[in-house]
C-alpha cells in the first residue's frame, strides 16, 4: 500500500524535532534547478508567479535566496514535521513512534512542487511552489506537470512493484494527484472522500475533510495497514 499526500503552503519552522533519522529527497538535483531558476525572479515577479501579496512574496523571495545545499539537520527539517495545514494536524506525525517513521518511510509520499515526491523524513527547506502553477522554466516546460512529466509516475510505480499488495490510497488533492498520471498506473486506486452530515445532506466541508485525510494516512501508519479491505475499520474522529 502506498498513500500519497499533498504538501501545506503553511510551513512549521521553529518546534524543535525529537526524531534523529532523517534522508535526502530522492529528486534534490531538480529541486535545486527550479531554485535557481526562482532565485533569479525580482519580488515583483514572485509575487505575479505565485499569486501572492508583496508580503509574501518578500518572505518567500528570501527564502528562495536563503536555500542552499547540502541539506542537513542543521538547515532543513523533516518534511512531515514541517509541512503545518489541516491535513498534517490529523497527520500528527510528532505522535509517530520508530515503529510508525519505518512503516511511513516506506508507505507513505508527499507530492511537492519544488521537491517532486518525498518521504516522511525527507529533510526540506522552506518554499512556496504549488504544483499547479503555470511557469515558462524553459522554452518547452510551461508548468510544472511538464517539468516532472513521467518521474513522478516512475518513481510511484517503483515503489508498488516493492510491495506484496500493490495498492494507491490517494489522499492528495487533484492538483496534486494529477502529478501522477494516475492513469497510467496498473494497480487499484482508493480515493476516499469524506463527508459531514449537515442540514439533511452529507457534504464535503474542506476543514474536516483534509484533516481527515491526515488522520487516516495516520491510521494506516500506525496500524500498518498493508490491506484495503482493512481500511473499511477507519473510524478516527
Amino acid at each position: 500500500m502506498l498513500i500519497l499526500l499533498s504538501p501545506s503552503k503553511t510551513l512549521d519552522l521553529e518546534t524543535p524535532i525529537k526524531v534523529k533519522d532523517f534522508t535526502q529527497p530522492d529528486f534534490l538535483d531538480q529541486a535545486t534547478t527550479l531554485n535557481q531558476k526562482l532565485k533569479k525572479l525580482s519580488r515583483i515577479k514572485l509575487a505575479e508567479l505565485l499569486k501572492v501579496s508583496p508580503q509574501l512574496a518578500e518572505l518567500n523571495y528570501e527564502r528562495n535566496q536563503a536555500w542552499t545545499t547540502p541539506f542537513s539537520p542543521d538547515n532543513a527539517r523533516p518534511a512531515a514535521l514541517t509541512f503545518k495545514g489541516d491535513v498534517y494536524e490529523g497527520l500528527n506525525a510528532t505522535t509517530f513512534k520508530k515503529k510508525d517513521w519505518k512503516f511511513a518511510q516506506e508507505h507513505l509520499r508527499i507530492l511537492s512542487g519544488l521537491y517532486g515526491l518525498l518521504r516522511p523524513l525527507d529533510l526540506i527547506q522552506a518554499y512556496r511552489l504549488e504544483m499547479g502553477t503555470k511557469w515558462d522554466i524553459n522554452s518547452k516546460t510551461k508548468n510544472l506537470y511538464q517539468f516532472w512529466d513521467e518521474q513522478l509516475l516512475e518513481s510511484v510505480q517503483e515503489i508498488l512493484a516493492k510491495q506484496k499488495k500493490p495498492v494507491l490510497v490517494n489522499l492528495a488533492s487533484n492538483e496534486y494527484f494529477k502529478a501522477v498520471k494516475a492513469k497510467q498506473l496498473e494497480v487499484p486506486i482508493v480515493t476516499p472522500v469524506f463527508k459531514d452530515f449537515k442540514n439533511g445532506d452529507y457534504k464535503v466541508i474542506s476543514f474536516f475533510a483534509k484533516k481527515a485525510r491526515g488522520v487516516m494516512a495516520a491510521y494506516i501508519v500506525q496500524n500498518q495497514i498493508k490491506d484495503v479491505e482493512n481500511l473499511k475499520s477507519f473510524d478516527g474522529d
